[in-house]
Parts: C-alpha cells; sequence; structure tokens
C-alpha cells in the first residue's frame, strides 16, 4: 500500500534513495521563428533514446543544507510500506535561493522524483498535490516549476497540471558541457 507523508529535513537520506530518473527518446526541439521576434516553435524531436540521471552527480538532497536555509522548505514523500518511492519538496523565503527572485510570495517545487517502477501509478501526482497544497495553505500566490526540453513526461504533467510556460533559456545551462543543449522550462502555476 502506498502512503504519503510530510518529512522534515530529517529525510534528506532517505529521500535521495529514490532516484531521480527519465528515459529521453524524443525532446522539445525549439525554433525560434525570426531570431525570435517572431515566437517559438517547440516540435517533438526525436532523438538517440538515453537514461537521464538528474543525482548523476551524486545525492541531491543531502547536500541542501549546505547550501541553503530549508526553514520554510516542504518535503513530502512517498512509501510502498517502508521503502521510499516518491518525493517532493518545495523551496520558499530562502535568502540566496535566485529561483525564488527575491519574492516572498512565490514557492518552488525544487524536486520530484518517483521511482521508475511506479510512474504512472498517480505518486506524481498525489506527490504534486501535496506540494501544492502546502503552498497554497502557507499563502504563497504561485508555484515555480523548472524542467527541461529532454524530460517531455514532466512537459506534459506540467501543463495538464494547468501550469503556463513564461521562460525559455536556452543558455541556463551552457557553463556545464553535459548539459549545454538542454533547454530551461520555467512554469508558473497560479495558486
Amino acid at each position: 500500500m502506498i502512503t504519503y507523508q510530510q518529512m522534515d529535513q530529517s529525510c534528506l537520506a532517505l529521500y535521495d534513495r529514490v532516484p531521480m530518473q527519465v528515459r529521453v527518446e524524443r525532446i522539445l526541439s525549439l525554433e525560434k521563428i525570426d531570431r525570435g521576434l517572431g515566437g517559438f516553435l517547440f516540435k517533438e524531436t526525436p532523438v538517440e533514446p538515453y537514461l537521464k540521471d538528474f543525482c548523476a552527480d551524486g545525492p541531491m538532497a543531502v547536500r541542501l543544507p549546505d547550501r541553503f536555509d530549508l526553514t520554510n522548505w516542504g518535503f513530502f514523500m512517498a512509501f510502498d510500506g517502508e521503502t521510499p518511492i516518491g518525493g517532493a519538496a518545495v523551496a520558499a523565503k530562502t535568502p540566496g535561493c535566485r529561483m525564488l527572485a527575491g519574492r516572498e510570495d512565490l514557492a518552488v517545487l525544487w524536486d520530484i522524483r518517483v521511482d521508475g517502477p511506479y510512474k504512472g501509478q498517480g505518486v506524481g501526482q498525489a506527490l504534486f498535490d501535496l506540494a501544492k497544497g502546502w503552498a497554497k495553505g502557507k499563502g504563497y500566490v504561485q508555484l515555480k516549476i523548472e524542467c527541461q526540453n529532454n524530460n517531455l513526461p514532466a512537459v506534459r504533467f506540467y501543463h495538464k497540471q494547468g501550469a503556463q510556460l513564461e521562460m525559455v533559456n536556452t543558455y541556463a545551462y551552457y557553463n556545464e558541457p553535459a548539459y549545454r543543449d538542454e533547454v530551461q522550462l520555467i512554469w508558473y502555476l497560479d495558486l
């Protein structure tokens, strides 16, 4: 039986036990019309399949306290029995967190992950609903969400949630050679 719990930052090592991977077979290619003045056109484009491992550089959650004060963060986890199978983290009112853009009324869906065998079973939806409900309950007016053009399941999921794609940054990862070709997509969801 799958259960869901709100956690505190003491869960971070457990949280990191949930893989954060996506199989990439198609990406959203970006075409700039008239160098961007005419807008953008996204096209689903097949690519040589590969596994995108967001934690390839090691555990991410346990390193968060080294970067940020997590006092105003929300953490949520899904369990199958005692086994962690999903997680969501929401950041808010955190000095030095650029994703918050200095806004006191904005929360950021920092991370959401579901272990592969549990994808497509509503776990991600339940975690997203918990994260969204937490942010709304704290009085935040918007939830900001980041994903990349090579994560089509995330793109489709955030669109389905009613989020609006508001920013496209083709150079967001330029200083990271392994990710240089990825396009950052920033979504906003009114709460």
